[in-house]
């Protein structure tokens, strides 16, 4: 076998293998997935007004760089927070866990590693997990309910 096949062999079974994978995921699921993705676009181009959307009225969570709960007018403040210390978000290493999906909900778990940089681009990544719970609000899907917790070297 060539050094190349060797190389290639193994990105072909992860691709084979993640497609799979979403192919199990109901319509539902891939539409909420998209938009996790969407999340961390609207935070990485500092687009709160998108990023505000994707919150359902209703919605209340525990985000871990909060003390108490929060409710949809509080949701931005964490991005506030960062981009008041002069940082921004450069990239984002999102990790799909599981969802499920159930009539006009769903709950997603992932795992994400954020890279937050000062204008000089030094910074250090974080990861946190986090858990989203989507309702369907029209033909629309929207966060209702979420938590997250910030992960340390010893529980990754």
């Amino acid at each position: 076998m060539s050094r190349l096949q060797l190389v290639l062999l193994p990105l072909l079974l992860l691709c084979t293998l993640s497609s799979a994978q979403q192919s199990k995921l109901s319509a539902d699921e891939q539409a909420v997935w998209k938009l996790e993705h969407s999340y961390w676009e609207f935070v990485q181009a500092s687009d709160l007004e998108g990023y505000r959307t994707l919150w359902h009225p209703d919605f209340l969570g525990w985000p871990y760089v909060s003390p108490s709960p929060v409710r949809k007018d509080h949701i931005t403040d964490w991005i506030a927070d960062f981009r008041s210390k002069g940082l921004h978000l450069e990239s984002f290493d999102l990790r799909p866990a599981d969802s499920r999906s159930n009539g006009g909900t769903v709950v997603v778990f992932y795992s994400i590693t954020a890279h937050w940089v000062d204008k000089n681009g030094k910074g250090d990544p974080a990861t946190s997990r986090i858990t989203h719970t989507w309702i369907k609000s029209g033909s629309n899907w929207q966060i209702i309910s979420g938590m997250s917790a910030a992960v340390s070297e010893v529980t990754k």
